[in-house]
């Protein structure tokens, strides 16, 4: 997911200890290990479905429900992100319709093909929901998430798109907000979004909504927005948290303390504070030249591809139910070869899908860049 944020896979060489506060013509630095971390995300969600897919029996699903079983935390991370490198990269002067086109661009293709895949399966595989009219086009405008029985239509990964729609619908709104507030003012809006996270987790936890908010784009806006603001800090170079290791920490512990809250939003408040605070702290590692592990050139690959390997993973795992039968629960060696086996094959349509539809669609759809070594290049290599 995105989701949908693209991050130049070459570190700056550059950066000083001062690099994040930047002339507002500057172009954005580029942040690789933000392009490494997305993958972990991804490959958290993918280890969520696999688990939910009950691959492994006995002991061994045990222990995979333990590790992977909020893997759905993922997402979560996706949100925050998104609105973290759309305000890094967030041009001067920069006008919605272009940064629309931009987005549509970045994401659509791949939610288009996608989708196609997934009804052809509806329409050919067994087991599988064949969705209406009405609901296959609220899919293909990504509206349908903002309707609780539809927001599994067609490719289930792609309600997460449909919040990010929302939020890409909101950001020039809020990218004009931001360039207005100092510090002081962004603080309080991160502040003000992570508190309203917790209310809404505490809503969920008791039912206050007559159905679940989890997938709800309003409800995950906060997420964004709280992304948005802690980038806006770094830019202004007045970001002051812990740095990786510490900032890793929290994440971890926040996510192996998802399984003790109510399934569902509630556990994006586990995991809110460490992700909040990973973000930044692996963008000032990258600005100053400080290792990180997530900026391995290999790493940094696996991220460009995750965004297709997120829309794609989900219809093979559903493909592979009339060949693994339905929660299967293997023993461990076999549960491992059958994840070995629809990861490699993940993996394989994510390559296609990144190679042959989102790269040479954002080359039909957007301008052609500015002539190589210009300042508009770097730009465009730093984020997007």
């Amino acid at each position: 997911m995105t989701t949908a944020t693209e991050v130049s896979r070459t570190p700056s060489t550059s950066a000083t200890p001062n690099a994040a506060k930047r002339p507002a013509s500057a172009p954005a630095p580029a942040l690789p290990s933000l392009t490494g971390l997305r993958w972990v995300a991804a490959l958290l969600v993918f280890g969520l479905h696999v688990n939910n897919f009950g691959y492994f029996g006995g002991t061994a699903g045990r222990i995979v429900t333990w590790g992977l079983g909020a893997g759905g935390a993922g997402v979560s991370f996706f949100f925050i992100l998104s609105g973290f490198v759309l305000t890094w990269s967030a041009r001067p002067n920069d006008r919605a319709i272009a940064f629309w086109r931009r987005r549509i661009a970045r994401v659509y293709p791949v939610h288009l093909v996608t989708a196609a895949i997934a009804l052809l399966m509806a329409y050919t595989l067994t087991r599988l929901p064949k969705p209406t009219l009405a609901q296959a086009l609220a899919n293909l405008l990504l509206v349908h998430s903002w309707w609780r029985p539809w927001w599994q239509t067609l490719d289930p990964v792609s309600w997460s798109l449909a919040c990010e729609a929302f939020f890409y619908a909101v950001f020039p709104l809020l990218a004009l907000l931001l360039r207005r507030l100092g510090p002081r003012g962004s603080a309080a809006l991160a502040g003000a979004s992570a508190l309203a996270v917790l209310v809404l987790a505490w809503a969920e936890a008791h039912h206050w909504a007559s159905q679940p908010i989890s997938s709800f784009p309003a409800a995950r806006l906060p997420e964004f927005v709280l992304g948005a603001a802690i980038a806006r800090l770094v830019i202004l170079d007045r970001w002051r948290g812990p740095g990786t290791e510490a900032s890793l920490a929290l994440a971890i512990i926040g996510y192996f303390l998802v399984p003790q809250v109510t399934v569902g939003y509630p556990a994006t408040a586990c995991t809110i504070a460490g992700f909040a605070l990973l973000i930044p702290a692996v963008t000032v590692a990258d600005l100053n030249g400080l290792p990180s592990l997530w900026r391995h050139r290999r790493l940094v690959r696996l991220g460009e591809l995750s965004f297709a390997f997120y829309m794609a993973h989900l219809l093979v795992l559903r493909s592979a139910i009339g060949l693994l039968g339905v929660r299967p629960h293997f023993d461990l060696l076999v549960g491992l070869a059958v994840t070995a086996g629809t990861f490699t094959v993940s993996l394989g349509l994510s390559w296609v899908l990144y190679e042959a539809v989102e790269r040479p669609a954002r080359r039909l759809l957007l301008p052609r860049p500015a002539p190589r070594g210009t300042c508009e290049t770097r730009a465009a290599k730093a984020t997007d």
